[in-house]
């Protein structure tokens, strides 16, 4: 029975032995067909291992190179279908959007200054704002003061007569002495509780349609702002406040030297178009020497140097 279990062991190892040795054989067999193919050089054999590996790595390059080839002209598609602007002209665009917004905004708070949203603007820009209420605080347009029939004062605006404005005429009447004009200004600052009796005064004696061209409403008068110098000659009282003061040495006079000291006259002839009041010879407003000498050059009142109408 051993003797049995024995022959049995050593044909099952007689088979692993067979099998191993036939394996062997195809594998040398293969090697040296494989050689044969490669004309028997080894080193044939293995550059051609490494050119397969170099193929397939090429075929995977190859493959990459056609994917991003594909992903660029998609790219190339999807701009050509929507243009991306440049970064210059992104900034044209915000400055432009930023001008509009601010010169909106701009417009919005001179609105509201000078009229609130329940009045109606005139066809003529020089006669007063049906429904306007005085507003809160000055209009200042480029650092000047404004007081016409667009643009009242508060009602409580009570700066006094300028002290600067006094210096000038005082250095204008000097010179003016100089030429034989004894100059005098008979009339500056008003406050508002002033003009509303100044105001009715005219509005009794020639009625409303005429005082509005030569009297302003209660705070619209230029006179509220103390910058405004009504002036005349010592001894010709007859002529303050008179169209006759026009003719006048001292009218011409000051015609032609009042800018050299910061005088503007306000409400030049020809002009009531732009100024809302009739021409007054004897009426003249401090802006400095500078704008006042602009203004003089160019002919011009100060609504137009200011680009209001």
């Amino acid at each position: 029975m051993r003797n049995n279990r024995d022959d049995k062991k050593r044909k099952r190892k007689n088979k692993w032995i067979d099998g191993g040795i036939v394996l062997i054989f195809m594998i040398l067999a293969g090697s040296v067909i494989w050689i044969g193919t490669n004309e028997w050089s080894m080193e044939k054999a293995l550059d051609s291992i490494q050119s397969e590996s170099e193929s397939s790595t090429d075929f995977q390059e190859i493959e990459k190179s056609v994917d991003s080839s594909q992903t660029d002209q998609t790219k190339r598609h999807d701009e050509e279908k929507t243009p991306i602007p440049s970064e210059e002209r992104l900034r044209e665009v915000d400055k432009s959007l930023l001008d509009e917004a601010q010169e909106e905004s701009q417009e919005e708070m001179s609105v509201e200054k000078a009229a609130p949203q329940d009045t109606v603007k005139p066809s003529n820009p020089t006669s007063y704002i049906k429904g306007q209420k005085l507003p809160q605080e000055p209009m200042f347009i480029h650092g000047v003061l404004l007081a016409n029939k667009q643009y009242p004062l508060p009602e409580d605006y009570a700066p006094g007569e300028s002290e600067e404005a006094r210096e000038a005429f005082n250095e204008l009447a000097a010179a003016a002495l100089t030429s034989g004009i004894n100059l005098q200004a008979f009339s500056t600052y008003r406050s508002y509780d002033y003009q509303v009796t100044l105001y009715n005064r005219y509005v009794e004696r020639d009625g409303q349609e005429a005082a509005d061209r030569y009297s302003a409403r209660p705070g619209y008068s230029e006179h509220q702002t103390g910058l405004a110098f009504d002036i005349g000659e010592v001894n010709h009282e007859k002529h303050w406040a008179s169209n006759s003061f026009g003719d006048t040495e001292a009218a011409k006079w000051l015609a032609a030297n009042a800018h050299q000291y910061g005088f503007i006259l306000r409400y030049p002839e020809g002009k009531e178009e732009m100024t809302g009041y009739m021409h007054e010879s004897w009426h003249y407003r401090y802006v400095g020497k500078d704008m006042a000498e602009q203004i003089f050059k160019r002919n011009i009142t100060l609504e137009e140097y200011l680009n209001v109408r």
